[in-house]
């Protein structure tokens, strides 16, 4: 019996379907019933069950998690008071033709070949009734026990594993065994079939690359969300090796180090029971673990000495071609730009804000004719409307002084004012007479 999910099939939980599936008999003695030879005869019907039956079908998969079902599993997992829908077959036939579902043995006829070097056992060759589906179209009806994928769920859990890899310790380099992945993306992968599946699919995205070296598996993934996987090179294999060994040398040690501490205890116990020559033996024995453990401790510093300049070398790659990118785009931007051209471009736009600056002044004086002159017949109404409120509210004004300021003043008085300034006028003549006589005469001494 077909059990793609890796779980036994079953029938649904009540929970998860409609609430007429237990109520309704009518209802679902019609959705049970096969379908028409043809849509033409009752659209209506037909689009209805196929509806409820697509929606059925896709729920089930994703509640599952399986990325893998085939038609005995689904007959098995609706099967309601001992029958079962006849009309599956052609449910899975349409969601073929919309590409909800795919054929496994398509699936994997779209992916590179390159898997076949896998040497993964689980992927045989599938028998020729399943291979036939891609002479005879998607218009024959899947077998009780080929196998089909659910596209959308299968892009989803391969995006899943690709993230538990970016954040994962593994990803500080970009190949990782095929072992230690597969023990990483447990969760996702329910089975050994999935997770190759999963695999296959981040292969035809173009998001990791596999091959085998040494017997082992290897992965390497493309660096960043959006970026393709390049092919496997020498530096990718020889980092790979180097952070196995890396890995190996460090348990070694670790296990050194536990030998080392157990002959260190075995001294000890044989010097409390006065078996000197016995301790003796042990305490040499633990010198030697030592000094291999320090021989391992300088091998492993050298590798991972290599290691981090090779990390280093892979960052500054990246910083070097950020940079070059951005001089590219910076050239790009700036190719129609030049010294000459941005100072006529401010030349231009300084005429064009004096030009702008004397318009504006011309418009100015400018005097409109229906706006400059008013109605003379309105202005005088405005003023009498003024003087009326004039009248009406009379301004406090201080009172009028009573005495005279500045008393008149006699003709004898002005006479006598006359007189001293003639006086005065005639002194001021008489002195200027002889300030301009005294220069002449220095000058004529000095001659």
């Amino acid at each position: 019996m077909c059990s793609p999910g890796g779980a036994p099939p079953g029938p649904a939980p009540a929970g998860d379907l409609p609430p007429e599936w237990d109520s309704d008999d009518e209802r679902m003695a019609f959705l049970f019933s096969a379908f028409k030879q043809s849509r033409e005869v009752n659209s209506t019907e037909w689009d209805s069950k196929m509806a409820f039956w697509v929606g059925l079908v896709l729920a089930r998969g994703r509640r599952r998690g399986a990325v893998r079902t085939c038609l005995r599993e689904l007959q098995n997992g609706f099967e309601r008071r001992g029958s079962v829908p006849l009309g599956l077959g052609t449910v899975l036939r349409e969601l073929l033709r919309r590409g909800k579902l795919q054929r496994e043995s398509d699936f994997m006829a779209s992916v590179d070949s390159s898997w076949i070097s896998w040497g993964v056992g689980v992927f045989i060759l599938k028998p020729l009734k399943w291979t036939l589906s891609s002479v005879l179209g998607d218009s024959k009806i899947p077998e009780e026990e080929e196998v089909l994928i659910y596209v959308e769920l299968l892009q989803e859990k391969a995006e899943e594993v690709y993230r538990l890899y970016q954040n994962s310790a593994l990803s500080s380099h970009p190949v990782v065994a095929l072992s230690e992945l597969q023990s990483l993306c447990a969760s996702v992968c329910p089975d050994e079939r999935t997770f190759y599946l999963l695999l296959l699919q981040l292969q035809k995205e173009k998001r990791v690359t596999i091959l085998e070296q040494n017997g082992e598996k290897i992965v390497k993934f493309a660096r960043g969300l959006h970026a393709k996987v390049s092919p496997m090179n020498d530096v990718d294999i020889g980092v790979y090796q180097l952070m196995q060994s890396e890995q190996l040398l460090s348990q070694k040690v670790e296990s050194l180090s536990q030998e080392a501490e157990k002959c260190k205890e075995d001294a000890r116990s044989a010097c409390r029971a006065g078996k000197k020559q016995l301790a003796l033996r042990c305490l040499k024995s633990k010198r030697r673990t030592e000094r291999r453990i320090e021989e391992l401790h300088s091998k492993l510093d050298a590798v991972q000495g290599i290691l981090d300049r090779i990390y280093a070398s892979q960052t500054d790659q990246m910083v070097f071609n950020a940079y070059q990118a951005g001089v590219g785009a910076l050239k790009l931007s700036m190719k129609d730009v030049t010294v000459e051209r941005a100072e006529n471009l401010v030349d231009q736009i300084q005429e064009l804000c004096d030009t702008q600056d004397e318009v504006a002044q011309t418009l100015a004086g400018v005097g409109i004719n229906g706006l400059a002159e008013m109605d003379t017949e309105e202005l005088e109404k405005e003023l009498d409307s003024l003087l009326q409120d004039s009248t009406k509210e009379p301004v406090d004004l201080p009172p009028v002084p009573q005495k005279v300021l500045n008393p008149p003043i006699s003709d004898a008085e002005l006479e006598a004012e006359l007189e001293k300034l003639t006086v005065c006028d005639g002194d001021l003549a008489q002195k200027a007479a002889a300030a301009s006589s005294e220069p002449k005469t220095a000058l004529g001494l000095n001659l």
